[in-house]
């Protein structure tokens, strides 16, 4: 296992200057390359579809971004903002929520123990007890058709689902980790550790940097993310709002 001695409050850079721009806006960058399929919008704002996620990207926070932005939203539907460029938006919107995103990559190729526990890949019968899980355990923003972005193990205990990880965004050959997490009733058994060394693992098989985020503030998981090789490389603003009209 690798880890790091680099202190927690310190952002730690660790690629070539033209792959980070690539991680610069991140989600903006997989909504124009690897999720422009499924992308709603144009050239100004990006998002995904409501049922995917309430991710949303734009490429500066002009009043044209702002206004294109706005008009991916329907009243009453919410959207979030991670990275450089999140918009001062007006009086229509409520904020649900603001905090610090700090992001992590993993540079290390070596693979991760895996643990010895039963994981199973997750599907579309799934997603009800994934819905369910994340409700309790608030990973992140998890909806109905999120696992359409990659691929999700789980761990299950007496046919109940108690743990699971699996993949979001896409950038190049960068891969996020993301909606980890853990009943509370099944804390500290290292599931995390272990669905995590799985997700990884299939990343680097397939030639792909895992990278993540995470609220800044939640050190017992930056502490964990530290202990499998990753490292801070930026921090971001996030914003969760509703249009209110």
């Amino acid at each position: 296992m690798h880890t790091t001695s680099a202190p927690r409050d310190r952002i730690v850079a660790m690629t070539p200057p033209d792959i980070q721009r690539e991680l610069d806006n991140p989600f903006w960058s997989s909504l124009m390359t690897r999720h422009a399929h499924i992308a709603q919008g144009e050239a100004l704002a990006r998002r995904y579809p409501a049922a995917i996620s309430p991710i949303a990207g734009v490429p500066g926070v002009g009043p044209a971004n702002i206004a294109a932005l706005q008009a991916l939203v329907e009243v009453g539907d919410d959207m979030g903002t991670v990275g450089p460029f999140v918009p001062a938006l007006s009086e229509n919107w409520e904020t649900l929520y603001e905090s610090q995103i700090t992001q992590m990559i993993r540079v290390d190729r070596s693979p991760l123990p895996a643990g010895d526990v039963g994981a199973s890949t997750l599907g579309a019968a799934d997603v009800a007890e994934m819905l369910a899980l994340v409700e309790v355990t608030k990973p992140g923003p998890f909806r109905s058709r999120t696992i359409e972005l990659g691929n999700y193990l789980g761990i299950r205990e007496r046919g109940r689902l108690i743990a699971m990880a699996g993949e979001r965004t896409w950038v190049g050959d960068f891969r996020e980790v993301s909606a980890i997490c853990t009943h509370p009733d099944a804390q500290g058994r290292g599931y995390a550790r272990a669905l995590m060394g799985r997700v990884i693992n299939r990343m680097l098989r397939a030639g792909e940097t895992p990278f993540l985020h995470v609220e800044s503030k939640n050190l017992r998981a930056i502490d964990l993310y530290l202990a499998l090789g990753f490292v801070r490389r930026t921090e971001f603003r996030l914003l969760h709002a509703k249009r209110i009209s």
